[in-house]
């Protein structure tokens, strides 16, 4: 069984918004000079728990996904760890040397140059300086310094701090990391470079936490993902199954139907729909590819003449991904098992509904949009960037030859 490496215990940060003043005596006196009543009153402030009473274990070389809104205390969490902040409640224990990149310019001195900074950064996790020198031109190389490795980092753009700022952490051997959405500020071949060096890190037995909006990237390089919000931990599990939850609560909002469209209790309605194969623990989690069979279960309260029935899988954006029907249906009343079977179903990972319909004579029975949605967790292979992939996760091959 691998050690712990990250244990947090009751984790909780509370921080006060409101109007900050000056305890200056010269601003105290402008103040009184313009308003003399806002002297004597105290200044309102309100607070707020950042975080609040999170928990959790990161294993020795576990590569730990954290996702969540804007707000939800992944950051704040980071900081903790990183001892940039310290909590209010709670403790947090950390075994090994830490690498932090938590945001562009953390821990670089503006006026030092990006040879100074590197050494700097280096000293900081507590490394030697020929272990550093060891890893210097590796490090420049990595992030396509070498012009401007002799310049004050100050000069740098946002890009080129971030690739400095990288290559440090991932290259002095920390053996713990903690990387906090800073990829999305390099080009498209600089955040290439920089998932294949956490994946060398990630197999090198380092332990990683990734915070990311791009959940194409949690998928691939996470073994287990903790969903924040509001502060707390809401979910914590295999990477596959949390992301795809999330997906699902984060677009159910923008959702402009309701659950049942046609059909009340008084009339024919479709009651319940099931994966009958699934091996996932869940009658509504997709694991694998193929085989797919699935089941809606009808109540009909009349006899279906001339009937016609049909199915649609729509996807997180209310695209239709795929649709079927089949028309002169005639069911007599009582519980009807509709099934369906696929040799795979190759949709990307991700939260999908199914819609489905029966019609008697012409006559709409009931249109039910089927709940709960079905969370498609199987392996990713699609693009690392989320605005790359398409509707279908089709296993390829990849082969070059140089004529």
């Amino acid at each position: 069984m691998s050690t712990v490496a990250i244990q947090v215990e009751g984790l909780s940060k509370l921080y006060f918004r409101g109007a900050a003043e000056s305890g200056l005596l010269r601003d105290t006196l402008s103040r009184l000079i313009k308003s003399p009543w806002t002297v004597l009153q105290r200044p309102k402030s309100e607070s707020f728990w950042a975080l609040k009473d999170v928990s959790l274990d990161v294993h020795d070389g576990e590569v730990l996904g954290l996702i969540g809104r804007n707000g939800s205390g992944k950051t704040t969490l980071l900081k903790i760890l990183s001892r940039i902040t310290r909590p209010t409640e709670g403790w947090a224990e950390i075994q090994g040397r830490v690498g932090s990149l938590l945001e562009v310019g953390t821990g670089f001195h503006p006026e030092l140059t990006g040879r100074e900074n590197t050494y700097l950064s280096g000293a900081i996790l507590g490394m030697s300086k020929n272990e550093i020198s060891r890893k210097f031109d590796e490090i420049v190389a990595f992030a396509e310094l070498e012009k401007f490795i002799e310049t004050p980092v100050k000069h740098y753009s946002s890009g080129m701090y971030v690739r400095l700022a990288f290559a440090v952490a991932a290259h002095l051997e920390p053996e713990i990391l903690l990387v906090d959405e800073v990829l999305a500020v390099g080009d498209s071949k600089f955040q290439k470079k920089c998932l294949g060096k956490m994946g060398e890190v990630a197999k090198a037995g380092r332990t990683i936490i990734l915070v990311s909006h791009q959940l194409n990237q949690i998928r691939r390089l996470c073994d287990r993902t903790v969903w924040m919000d509001s502060g707390g931990v809401k979910e914590c599990g295999p990477t596959a199954h949390v992301v795809s939850a999330y997906e699902s609560a984060m677009s159910a909002p923008d959702r402009g139907f309701t659950n049942r469209e046609v059909g009340d209790e008084k009339g024919s309605r479709f009651l319940t729909w099931c994966l009958l194969n699934s091996d996932s623990g869940s009658d509504h989690l997709l694991s694998s590819e193929g085989p797919v069979r699935l089941r809606f279960r009808l109540e009909l309260r009349s006899p279906v003449h001339h009937g016609h029935h049909g199915v649609t899988l729509f996807n997180s954006d209310r695209q239709i991904v795929w649709g079927w029907s089949v028309d002169e249906l005639e069911i007599a009343p009582g519980l009807v098992d509709f099934e369906y079977e696929f040799p795979y179903l190759p949709v990307a990972p991700g939260a999908y509904s199914w819609q489905v319909s029966i019609w008697s004579d012409g006559q709409n029975l009931d249109l039910w949009d089927a709940v709960p949605e079905m969370l498609v967790a199987t392996q990713n292979h699609q693009h690392r960037r989320d605005e790359w992939s398409g509707f279908l996760n089709v296993p390829s091959k990849f082969s070059w030859k140089q004529k």
